[in-house]
């Protein structure tokens, strides 16, 4: 045990470097994003996320967007609890059976306009577990879907990225 405190406190850190000095335009996107969301919305993008059936990879990458480092929040999103206050729902994971009637419900207890992410390859088509017993299928099997962003996971800039341009209206 003592090997590894050891180790922890002289190796170097395991972490991302800092953004770079550029902060300032980072800033100004930021706020463009904000302003694109408000006038296309009225106010800031809201997320749901469900997860349908994933090994978890996914939502590690997803949760990474809420920290520091990426700051979701500075672009005008953020994540709600309620799919009745969601403007997009983000769903990672083949659809299991267990899940396709809740993924149907979350959609459709949605307000429109509504949008639909998939995060990862499983969310396509299955992925490793396509074939399977347990699986109906990818996502758009139970709810149309309007961006995929692949990668098994996909990093946060992918995500980040799929989010903007869909704000953006491309």
């Amino acid at each position: 045990m003592r090997r590894f405190i050891l180790e922890g406190l002289i190796g170097r850190a395991l972490t991302e470097t800092a953004p770079g000095p550029d902060a300032e335009a980072l800033e100004q996107i930021a706020a463009s994003l904000s302003a694109r969301a408000r006038k296309r919305l009225g106010r800031s993008l809201a997320i749901r996320q469900v997860d349908a059936g994933s090994c978890n990879g996914c939502e590690l990458e997803i949760n990474a967007l809420s920290n520091p480092y990426y700051d979701l929040e500075r672009f005008g999103l953020h994540f709600v609890a309620s799919p009745r206050h969601a403007d997009v729902l983000m769903v990672t994971g083949p659809v299991t059976r267990n899940m396709a009637e809740a993924l149907q419900r979350t959609y459709n207890a949605m307000p429109a306009p509504k949008w639909v992410i998939t995060v990862g390859d499983c969310a396509l088509d299955g992925g490793c577990f396509a074939g399977s017993y347990a699986i109906t299928g990818g996502v758009s099997d139970v709810v149309p879907v309007d961006i995929h962003v692949p990668g098994c996971p996909p990093e946060p800039v992918k995500l980040l990225s799929a989010l903007c341009a869909m704000i953006a209206g491309n």
